[in-house]
This record gives C-alpha cells, structure tokens and sequence, in this order.
C-alpha cells in the first residue's frame, strides 16, 4: 500500500483571487480501488484549473499594476518637469492628496497578495512622508472653499474649466463621490447635494465607476431630504428602489419622506403633490447655510472682483510719488516709487520693494521652517493654528542671512517706522484653497493681553510683501470699505492698524481670499508701537 497524506488547505489567496482547496487523505490500493485514484486524477485536474486561474488573475493583477505605472509615468513626466505650475491647478493638488493617501495604499495591497520586497520596502521608506487622511479631508474642504468663494460649479472642478490654468485635470465619477461622501460625513449637505449630483450626472453620461449607482443615490436623496426638498428626494429614493429593490434603507426612507410631504401638504390646504423639479441641481438651487461670518458674502463678492467701491472720484484722488523716505540717505539715489492705492484708511503700494534674487533666498531660507501658521490667541496671547487660516509659514531672523537684515532695513526707511521692536519677518505660503479670513492684524480692547509678552504694544502698521504673482484669486481685500488688492510680485502694500492716538482703526480687518489658481508666497513685517514716539506722535484726537 502507497500511503498518501496530503493536508488540507484552505483559503489561500493568491493576488485578489481567492482559492479554496479542499484536499483529502488518500489510500492508493491495487486495481480493484482505482475508482480512488480516479478521484486523485480529477482533484489533480482541479488543481491544475485553479492554477490557471491563478495565473490568470497574476497575469490581471499585472496588467492593472502595468496600466497604474503606465499611467503614473505620464503624470509624474508632466508633474515633476513644473512642480509648481502643476500644483498651481487645485484639482491637481487634491487629486495628488487622495492618489497618495488612497490610490497608493490600495496598490500596495494589491502588491502585497504577492509580496514584492523592493516595492514594499520603498513604499515603507516613503510612507512617513506621506499626506494622510487628514491631509486628503484638507485638500477636498479647498475645493468646496473655493467653489463657495468664486461661485464655480461641480462641473466647472470636474471638468478643470478654471481660469488661468496650464494643465487639464479631471475629476471622476468616484472622485465626486468621495467630494459628496466627506461633505456629507461632515453634517454639509449643501455640498453634499452637489457633489452626489455631479457624480450621478458624469455615472448617468456612460462614465465607467467602481461607485455603484445605487450608492450615489442613496446619498443624494438623503443630503436633498435635508436641504428640505421632498419631492426631489422622493423622485431620487424612486430611482433608487427601481434599480436596488432589495436595499436596505430606500423603502423606509420613501414611505417616510412620501408621509413627510403629505402632512407638508395637508397642513397647506393641497390635496395633491405638484411633480418634482427635474431640473438639474446647480450651484443656486439651494441657498448656502449662514455660518459664523457676517460679512461672509461682501468679502466673497471682493475676493472675485466685484463690489469694489473705486469710484472716479475716489480714484483721481490717488497719486504716485518717488518715496525718499524724508531724503534718506539710503533712498536718495534710488528712491521707492509709490502709489496710493486708497485714500481713506491710507494704504500705498510700493513698486520694487524686493528683487527676484531677494525674493528666491527668502523662499529657500524659509521653506525648511515652513509649519502651518498660526494665529495668536486674544485671551491667552500663546500663538495657535485656526481653521480661518489656511496657509504654512515661517519666521525669519536677521541672523539667518543678510538679506534679512537688508529687507528689514529698507522697510524701516520707506516707512519711517522703528523696526527694533517689530515681530520677525513672517514668510506665508498659501496653496491650493489658501486663505485667511477677515480679521484684525492689531489686538482690540477686550484683547489686553494679546501682545503682552512681547512688551512692544499693539501692532501700529503692516508691511505686507508680495513675493509671487498669482494667476487666479489671492487678493487682499477689505470688506469695511469695499478694497480688493491683488498680488503683484515685488511690490509691498503699507498701511496703519492705529490711529495716532493708538486706538485701533477697526476698518483695516481685511483678509487674504482663497488662491483659486496658483501659489501664494507673502513675506509681512508686524511694526509695533514701541519706539514710534517721535517717528509717529501722538494725535489731538481719538482719529487722528
């Protein structure tokens, strides 16, 4: 007798197939037991076709890891010959947030069913650098940001129709999910509903999608219901119970909204329900929830140019001017040109006030220290990141180089202002969705101890250096009175935070709007009121 003990195995996975071998304990006998060696020959045969099959789903897996590479190959081609210009498409920037912190760890897995040594160890190098979910929750709260600032539909994003672009960037069917799914998880259903719709809009054109229909449905009616529209989540929970009659929630929901919006009607006086709006859902079917900031649509309107109040009369009032800095000797030669950019507050802008060498030594000293910025908290004074203020920033001393010191110095003969009791030369990096929103640079009366640790006074004036152009949003506007200044790289805008008398002059809370396009580089100099006694004294009066 030949005695065979074979182990039994079971699901054992090979790449995404799953495999399950049942093998048996076996007694090889002469002729009269072949009848069980021709079980042995058939369980060979299986075996044999579960190879194949293992091959088989090798071979695809290989393919799809090919097609990835392939395909990331071309983006990486284009990404990394202009890094920046690439990153300057917010689409791009999102889509590179959730490729590293989804795509990649679904191809690792992927890898992983056949472990790969070489890409597991690099994948485990580069890890840590990685953006994480947080990260990639960030980059999409961007786009709804600068959706909501410039009044851009989904398809507008989806379709990468921004302006000033250079590079195309698509979202897919599941990337608008994923929008509308991280809206929704957060209780925001008015992007919730737009996205969802936009991603059953792009399904319902022959779009492929690993998102079911059903899915996008379920969620789209949901997030309708909650925006207050019965009808329209009626007729969505409709197509979704025709198409998933077995899901677990659409039947309930429907008999729900149905009695919602029969009560609706009864308490109405309306016997019948009128048909719902089939109408697609655009940017204005539903109006935005109110949030904590009152002047919210007069700085939106400012961020996109409008409503800005530069009348004619206004205007001819500004001027321009060579600024010697009262026949400094450091200005005489070559004096700063000037020019007014509003009258009352007055804020000047100067023309040249930093080279393109200047400019590229500040980023390269800045970039290695560069965290996200932080606000100083009123009560406390200790500085904290807020979710108001969007950028990374840096702080620069004058012992990291010259050219510190250089700026430094030359902000303090434009001005006429001390700047030995200034803060440090801050360098700000806004990208994609970057922002700060209104706020004042000085600390108010119920703030005492704002700057308090600092010994120097309130903020009597901000230096605002502008070290980039910016081919779509970015502006610094100013909601009290209606000003919108945009980026020019190498000028600097100036202006007072304090009356003379030291009380603060509450119409300079300003902002920076959201960067629709591009990225932001500002350097600004804080210039506090110790030390300005004789530079800039006192007023007779409260606003002088």
């Amino acid at each position: 007798l030949l005695c065979i003990h074979i182990v039994q195995v079971t699901n054992v996975f090979f790449g995404p197939l799953v495999i399950s071998l049942s093998f048996f304990y076996a007694t090889i006998l002469p002729s009269p037991f072949t009848g069980q060696m021709t079980d042995l020959i058939f369980a060979e045969r299986e075996l044999v076709q579960s190879l194949k099959e293992y091959i088989e789903a090798e071979e695809l897996k290989l393919e799809a890891v090919k097609s990835w590479a392939n395909k990331l190959d071309m983006l990486t081609h284009a990404s990394t010959s202009d890094p920046e210009g690439f990153l300057a498409h917010p689409v791009n920037a999102y889509k590179l947030m959730k490729r590293l912190n989804t795509e990649w760890s679904e191809l690792e897995s992927l890898v992983l069913q056949d472990p790969s040594d070489g890409f597991i160890s690099n994948m485990s190098v580069h890890r840590q650098n990685f953006p994480d979910e947080e990260d990639e929750k960030g980059a999409a709260k961007a786009l709804m940001r600068l959706q909501d600032t410039y009044k851009l539909d989904s398809e507008s994003f989806s379709k990468g129709k921004l302006p000033g672009v250079r590079y195309n960037a698509q979202l897919t069917v599941d990337d608008c999910f994923d929008m509308g799914k991280l809206a929704y998880n957060e209780n925001d259903y008015y992007h919730s509903v737009l996205w969802m719709q936009q991603a059953l809009r792009q399904m319902d054109s022959g779009e492929d999608a690993k998102t079911p229909k059903a899915d996008i449905l379920d969620y789209l009616s949901y997030s309708v219901y909650q925006m207050g529209d019965l009808s329209r989540a009626i007729e969505l929970t409709r197509r979704l119970v025709a198409i998933d009659p077995s899901h677990q929630r659409a039947e309930g929901n429907l008999r729900y909204f149905e009695r919602l919006l029969s009560k609706e009607l009864r308490d109405l006086g309306r016997s019948q329900q009128e048909p719902a709006d089939e109408r697609p859902i655009q940017l204005d079917t539903y109006e935005r929830p109110k949030d904590y900031l009152p002047e919210r649509e007069v700085y939106e309107a400012l961020c996109r140019g409008e409503g800005v109040k530069m009348t004619s009369k206004r205007r001819s009032r500004l001027l321009c001017r060579y600024q010697d800095g009262n026949r400094n000797p450091r200005l005489l030669l070559k004096p700063m040109k000037e020019e007014d950019e509003w009258d009352s507050p007055h804020i000047v802008r100067f023309l040249e006030a930093l080279s393109d060498e200047e400019i590229k030594k500040i980023k390269e000293l800045a970039k290695p220290k560069l965290a996200r910025a932080t606000v100083r908290d009123p009560n406390t004074g200790v500085l904290t990141v807020a979710h108001y203020r969007v950028s990374k920033s840096a702080w620069l001393e004058e012992e990291d180089d010259p050219v510190i010191a250089r700026v430094n110095q030359r902000i303090e003969d434009v001005t006429g202002l001390s700047v030995n009791t200034a803060e440090l030369l801050q360098v700000a990096n806004y990208g994609v969705g970057g922002q700060y929103e209104p706020h004042y640079d000085f600390s108010r009366k119920d703030e005492p101890d704002a700057f308090k640790s600092l010994g120097t006074g309130n903020r009597v004036a901000t230096f605002l250096n502008y070290m980039s152009d910016v081919e779509a949003g970015g502006a610094t506007v100013f909601p009290d009175f209606g000003a919108a200044f945009w980026p020019r790289k190498g000028t600097a805008v100036f202006w007072y935070n304090l009356f003379k008398s030291g009380e603060g002059d509450y119409r300079t809370r300003h902002a920076a709007c959201p960067v629709l396009v591009g990225s932001k580089w500002v350097s600004n100099k804080w210039i506090h009121e110790r030390g300005q006694e004789f530079r800039r004294p006192c007023g007779l009066t409260e606003e002088d």
